[in-house]
């Protein structure tokens, strides 16, 4: 009897075992067992000697306490409970989704019950928080419920700014007046705020800015009456189905007009900064305030966007002045990395102008500017000018272009870059640098890592305290049967250098040969070899490893690699066409290898990776039997004019290269197996790109599968259950047209 328990318990342990060495979909997206920690949002204070964050509340489950700690000692205060956020007449606190403090520190901006307005959540509910009364009220009351977006407290703490219905409003904290500096706004007519292209492609919503010394707010205005309406339908949410309008510039039609005015806090005219050109053919995506409140900066790019012009308009004069220009051949990119310098005679600026892209300080009175760094590689990001100290802090990786590592150097421009990130930690590492630079929130991964949160000191790179762990992801993550995520670089027969990764099937045995899945991007917005952890997609190219696949990364000329201008603007007017040969060419050289089934070869890719899987299938049919393409663009001429025009140009000029790298140009030419995906309510990429393609397909008697997700975004993510079906169904069809599992010579033979 003890001999069969003693059984029973190994068997039972046995399958334990095996099930916590195997992923399923199941555990992936359902189980929790790989879901990450989560941390802050966190801000610092006392000028960056101390940080907030938000804690679970003991009093009130599944609420927030904000809580406070001192970054050298770990002193930990709670500054505000959750009991403290119960408004009247209800009895549970705010859900918190943000919060802001006054620079005084005397209140607190709690926004709430929020909305989401296309990718993000940026409208909702403001309460303010008056911490010596104890007072808690809400903002715009009278205002639509979740109406809110943007409030900011002036920079004297006596009144909060917002955008509410396209106006912006100023509101007394203590007496609470509310004062419309805007009145005409509407869908058509947007005041401090943005239309979809301008969000989506210069990474803008905020729209207005308080001058330092608080007595005017700078906005923008942008006149979207002329941009026409795409209409997504919705067929499910009703007994008859209705449309949803989208305004939409598609490439070739004029973009909204917009232009920026300077208003009174206190209400009154709006002064219009008379930047020169027309406002129809020229973007002004950047705009900030000098120091003394007398004069703005902005930034201006024309349609093609290969130009950045810099304007100071004086507030008194009414005038403007053209301080700075940067140019390139394909296209320039708005800054964000500016701010003023030598008390407001220089600004900080990013180029690409030596052909690396690099920090310089601007003289403001157009006498020109001075490179803080330089060299061949390229400053990736800017985390922190400080000022004070004669410190810019940056991110960059001159040896790795997979990995990413923090420096400073002297904003004098002297002496050479200073590696903090420790040698003995190579991966990615990202940074939420303190004022000061004394201290930061340091996030670090690996494509075969989790990532760990901690708080260090600097320059030391001293780790303080973990703030997240990830200790049971981590710990599921070890006992899975697998092979670690291996990083290559190949070059092409055409002399392309490519970076990229492989995960190999568990078991591998180099003398069987395997099948083979790509994924790919390959567009500028996206760098998919890289040496961080890649989330739930990760896992599941992992869950395709254990099955027998090997999976394959790599990175073609025009992704936003640090490899120099000239890899990046290879692409431009070359969007399917030099990216989808660099993958081919990469892929012939990794079907080189012995253990590589050249006969069971499939790719994905989503957004501008279903382009190219698109791509390849139609013009390699030689090298790929097998595509999945969620969300594609289709067509070039289809997709927003922000976006393609400033990789292809305008149509007008090169409309050839839209037609010539459009996947559906070349649909007649599938032989292999296709699924294509997209989401119908798809405000990014329409679903119409799917639908011409389709079309195409079937004049050309081409068969293939199609699946489509009801009302579902470009993230494909909406409804319940909606991210576990799609890998679900990506897993059924790869394993239905590309068999699993490693083979012997005489089996190859046998099949061929």
């Amino acid at each position: 009897m003890r001999v069969i328990l003693l059984y029973i318990l190994l068997v039972s342990s046995m399958a334990v075992f095996a099930q916590d060495s195997q992923l399923t979909l199941d555990r992936i997206f359902k189980s929790g067992d790989f879901r990450s920690e989560s941390f802050g949002p966190a801000k610092w204070t006392e000028g960056g000697k101390a940080y907030t964050t938000l804690e679970s509340s003991t009093e009130f489950p599944g609420k927030k306490d904000i809580v406070e700690y001192q970054a050298k000692s770990g002193d930990r205060v709670v500054l505000v409970s959750a009991s403290k956020l119960v408004p009247s007449l209800n009895e549970q606190p705010l859900t918190i989704k943000d919060y802001q403090w006054s620079h005084n520190k005397k209140y607190l901006l709690i926004y709430t019950n929020v909305r989401r307005v296309w990718r993000d959540s940026t409208r909702g509910d403001y309460w303010i928080k008056n911490l010596s009364s104890g007072s808690l009220r809400q903002l715009g009351k009278d205002l639509p419920v979740a109406s809110l977006m943007f409030a900011k407290f002036s920079p004297d703490d006596t009144r909060v700014a917002y955008v509410s219905g396209h106006n912006i409003y100023v509101e007394d904290i203590e007496g609470g007046q509310v004062t419309a500096l805007t009145t005409n706004g509407s869908a058509k007519l947007i005041n401090g705020t943005f239309d979809w292209a301008y969000e989506e492609e210069f990474q803008i919503q905020d729209g207005f800015r308080w001058s330092p010394d608080g007595t005017m707010i700078a906005y923008w205005q942008l006149d979207a009456s002329e941009i026409r309406d795409f209409l997504m339908i919705n067929n499910t949410d009703s007994v008859y189905s209705y449309t949803i309008p989208l305004q939409y510039p598609k490439v070739g039609e004029d973009p909204s007009s917009c232009r920026i005015g300077v208003v009174s806090a206190s209400g009154g005219e709006t002064a219009w900064i008379p930047v020169p050109g027309d406002s129809k053919q020229n973007y002004l995506p950047r705009m900030m305030w000098s120091p003394d409140s007398e004069s703005v900066l902005v930034q201006q790019i024309p349609r093609k966007q290969n130009t950045n012009n810099i304007w100071s308009y004086d507030i008194a004069a009414q005038s403007v002045e053209k301080v700075y220009t940067d140019k390139d051949d394909a296209w320039v990119r708005a800054i964000n990395d500016w701010i003023w310098l030598d008390h407001g005679k220089q600004f900080s600026f990013i180029s690409e102008k030596t052909g690396w892209q690099h920090f310089y300080r601007v003289h403001v009175d157009g006498s020109g500017d001075q490179a803080v760094t330089s060299g061949e590689f390229d400053v990736i990001s800017i985390e922190l000018i400080d000022s004070d100290n004669g410190y810019v802090y940056f991110i960059a990786s001159p040896d790795n272009p997979t990995q990413r590592y923090l420096y400073r150097t002297r904003l004098n421009g002297s002496g050479k870059p200073q590696r903090l990130s420790p040698e003995d930690q190579p991966g990615d590492h990202s940074y939420q640098v303190a004022p000061g630079g004394k201290f930061a929130i340091h996030r670090y991964s690996t494509a075969n890592t989790p990532p760990v949160i901690d708080l260090i000191a600097l320059p030391s790179h001293k780790s303080l305290r973990t703030l997240a762990d990830n200790e049971k992801f981590i710990s599921n993550l070890h006992q899975l049967d697998k092979n670690p995520i291996e990083f290559f670089n190949i070059t092409t027969e055409t002399g392309v250098s490519m970076d990229g990764y492989m995960l190999r099937p568990t078991g591998f045995d180099e003398s069987r040969k395997y099948p083979i899945i790509f994924y790919v991007y390959g567009e500028p917005a996206g760098q998919t070899a890289r040496d961080r952890w890649g989330g739930a997609r990760t896992l599941w190219h992992m869950m395709l490893a254990q099955q027998g696949y090997i999976v394959v990364t790599m990175d073609n000329r025009g992704s936003p690699s640090p490899k120099g201008r000239d890899w990046r603007k290879a692409l431009y007017r070359n969007i399917g066409i030099i990216n989808v040969e660099d993958q081919a060419m990469g892929a012939k050289e990794i079907l080189k290898l012995d253990y590589v089934d050249d006969a069971r070869v499939a790719v994905w890719g989503w957004s501008g990776g279903g382009s190219m899987t698109l791509n390849l299938l139609f013009h390699h049919p030689e090298i790929y039997q097998t595509g999945m393409s969620i969300a594609p663009v289709g067509n070039q001429l289809l997709y927003d004019n922000i976006y393609q025009e400033r990789y292809m140009g305008v149509p007008w000029e090169t409309k050839e290269d839209f037609i010539k790298g459009s996947p559906v140009t070349h649909a007649s030419k599938l032989e292999g197996n296709l699924l294509l995906i997209h989401g119908t309510g798809d405000d990014n990429v329409h679903y119409q790109n799917s639908e011409v393609v389709i079309n195409e397909l079937i004049k050309h008697n081409k068969q293939f599968e199609m699946f489509s997700y009801p009302n579902r975004t470009h993230a494909i993510k909406e409804g319940k259950n909606t991210t576990s079906h799609l890998y679900g169904l990506l897993t059924k069809y790869l394993r239905e047209h590309v068999e699993p599992g490693g083979k012997a010579n005489t089996e190859l033979k046998r099949d061929q």
